[in-house]
């Protein structure tokens, strides 16, 4: 199911990206995709659900989780943003790795977009077993992070992924790609 989460309100300026010298326009998209792989390794593994959400080519520069004001989340198969061999990804991801046959995994992202229109909000992420383990898990966490704001938030929105072990390592793989950013030399 593709679901799109829209901005409610005016777009106005641009906004500088920290230490790159660049500005981006006012509206950020976010895309969230999940993905499975296998490999040989736990590395080869993660690398596989990488290659099936498009993003592998990148060096992934982890987040902590705050959704910038003016902000769209969209909900893909793939990562549709441009990605140079080597570009940075700005992304939020939970990832877990089961390397034992018939051991359960799953990953998952939550978040919850503040109601003042501003698309400004939180993600979370977690692993673990199961997908509902990781729901709950999301929801409890998000629960707990917007109480302890001032602003009011949203519904919690999910995206998780669960596989079972065929023997081989086996990565889920939940991630949110805010931008890339490639590389310049002087």
């Amino acid at each position: 199911m593709l679901t799109t989460y829209r901005q409610h309100g005016p777009h106005s300026g641009s906004h500088p990206i920290a230490g790159t010298g660049q500005t981006r326009s006012t509206a950020l998209t976010i895309e969230v995709g999940a993905a499975i792989g296998r490999g040989a390794t736990s590395i080869a593994a993660f690398d596989a659900a990488l290659r099936e959400l498009g993003v592998a080519d990148a060096n992934l520069i982890r987040l902590s989780s705050v959704i910038p004001p003016q902000t769209t989340i969209e909900r893909t198969r793939r990562v549709r943003m441009p990605i140079a061999w080597g570009d940075r990804l700005y992304c939020v991801y939970a990832s877990h790795i089961a390397t034992e046959r018939g051991s359960d995994v799953a990953a998952g992202l939550g978040w919850a977009l503040r109601e003042d229109g501003s698309g400004a909000g939180l993600f979370v992420e977690h692993e673990g077993e199961s997908g509902w383990e990781v729901d709950e898990l999301i929801h409890a966490s998000l629960a707990d992070m917007t109480a302890r704001r001032a602003e009011s938030f949203g519904p919690v929105r999910t995206c998780t992924v669960a596989a079972r072990s065929d023997g081989r390592p086996t990565c889920a793989l939940v991630l949110a790609a805010y931008l890339t950013v490639g590389w310049t030399v002087p």
